[in-house]
């Protein structure tokens, strides 16, 4: 009963785990990324950056309109997913 207990909770862990690994200035972002975040998404003002696990970028920032934006971008520039 207590392996699968703890095989659950490792599960949850894993399965929900923020992707976001290390929080990253924007002044430090590789050019490319942060050149393929504001052409993508011209009217956000960017805030905030993180290096995920699997070695991109998400950077977060806020619409002229209030909303919240993410876009996810490789070091070379490639767009991953925008939110």
């Amino acid at each position: 009963m207590q392996r699968i207990l703890l095989l659950g909770v490792l599960l949850f862990l894993i399965g929900c785990g923020s992707e976001k690994t290390e929080t990253v200035l924007l002044e430090q972002l590789p050019e490319p990324v942060m050149k393929s975040a504001k052409e993508k998404l011209p009217d956000v003002k960017f805030d905030q950056a993180w290096k995920t696990r699997n070695g991109n970028y998400e950077v977060r920032g806020k619409a002229k309109n209030g909303k919240v934006r993410d876009i996810q971008v490789k070091p070379d520039g490639t767009i991953v997913e925008v939110d």
